[in-house]
């Protein structure tokens, strides 16, 4: 069975990012967890497998 994964794009105003977000079903929720981006501008949910993107021009800033 094939599972499809999800991809969602994010502007710097989006962050910081959560998993599930507001578009999720309550039914298939998880846990919230923020998530960190990778240096390509990636992160990936450990609960669902739903990849974050963002979008051409957005920075993720440090803490």
């Amino acid at each position: 069975m094939i599972q499809h994964v999800s991809t969602v794009e994010l502007d710097s105003k989006d962050l910081p990012a959560h998993c599930p977000n507001k578009a999720m079903t309550a039914w298939s929720s998880h846990p919230r967890v923020f998530l960190e981006f990778s240096d390509h501008g990636q992160a990936k949910c450990p609960y669902c497998g739903t990849v974050y993107r963002l979008k051409p021009g957005a920075a993720a800033h440090a803490h």
